[in-house]
């Protein structure tokens, strides 16, 4: 799929990007892979691990999703652009939502017009659970988002494809809570907001499958929502901790006690497959792939708290040794 092809990952520096890197080129041979982000640091430190000089066929290319111009150069002769790019740290959006508005926002404005105006053929777009029913800025942001990269397709003409991935907290990212519960546990408190809170949860390799399997199945307008274990937070938080107090500290502002993949609202819209759910856009003509169930009115959400898969303890602290924390 991605062989011979130029491909180009915008927030290339972030852990999804790092492990896209890593997995593509096992699998794959593009002709190109460039890494699009705006850190200069980050950029260097991905280099020690990722070479120019190992790999020939990579590229690093400083840039800002906000700056139209640079984004016109980066996506010159690409094929297929992964947009990871954005603002996700919920309280941080909170207290400067002009600057989420500007990356998550404008910034998917700018890739959806610059890639129809260089004729990329794919574009596939990194979501979130926190889109889904949003409470918070940066779900309301990456809503947003969503809705212009399905509706894009009517601009494109299909000459550019364009589909969203939506998945939920993916275990020991960088800002995520387990790098977190583990420097706390050092201190022999781990804070948790609730006691009955809820999360989904999905590792990186997963996530980076889940977007490979989707570029290759998707014809543009797509919403894909992968089928995940949900967790406990107070469970990980043992999990990490076994022998810290565990001190409940309340629910954040724009913090949800549980999660939803596919709102219940969604249903009528949404087929459901053996490993995922695919919502289907409502302003795009579009063909549903058979072999689905549709959900229909009386579908009740696809939520962390009613999901049917969950991890145990068991499985939380197998899955933290695996990942090396």
């Amino acid at each position: 799929m991605l062989n011979g092809k130029v491909v180009l990952i915008t927030g290339g520096t972030g852990s999804f990007g790092k492990k896209f890197t890593d997995m593509v080129f096992k699998r794959y041979k593009p002709k190109k892979l460039i890494i699009f982000s705006r850190d200069e640091m980050k950029q260097y430190e991905m280099k020690q691990v990722f070479s120019e000089e190992r790999h020939e066929n990579l590229r690093y290319f400083i840039g800002d999703v906000r700056d139209r111009d640079r984004l016109h150069r980066a996506f010159n002769g690409v094929d297929i652009v992964v947009h990871a790019a954005a603002l996700k740290i919920v309280p941080t959006a909170e207290y400067n939502p002009f600057e989420a508005v500007k990356t998550n926002i404008l910034g998917a404005e700018n890739v959806i017009n610059i890639a129809i105006d260089n004729g990329v053929k794919k574009v596939i777009a990194l979501s979130t659970d926190k889109a889904a029913n949003p409470i918070n800025l940066y779900g309301a942001t990456k809503l947003c988002a969503e809705k212009m990269f399905v509706a894009a397709n009517n601009y494109s003409w299909k000459k550019t494809q364009f589909s969203v991935v939506r998945y939920g907290n993916v275990f020991g990212s960088r800002g995520s809570v387990v790098p977190f519960f583990k420097e706390c546990a050092k201190t022999g408190i781990i804070p948790i907001t609730d006691e009955n809170m809820t999360r989904f949860w999905i590792t990186l390799e997963q996530g980076v499958d889940l977007v490979l399997d989707c570029l290759k199945d998707m014809d543009g307008g797509e919403v894909f929502i992968p089928k995940l274990p949900s967790i406990k937070i107070i469970d990980l938080a043992k999990a990490i901790g076994p022998k810290c107090k565990i001190k409940i500290t309340g629910i954040r502002p724009g913090e949800k006690l549980h999660e939803t993949l596919v709102p219940a609202d969604d249903g009528i819209h949404t087929h459901e497959y053996k490993d995922k759910f695919v919502t289907y856009p409502r302003v795009v003509s579009h063909d549903i792939k058979k072999g689905g169930k549709y959900l229909g009115l009386g579908f009740e959400g696809y939520r962390s708290d009613n999901n049917t898969s969950w991890l145990t303890k068991e499985e939380i602290k197998s899955m933290i040794k695996k990942q090396g924390f």
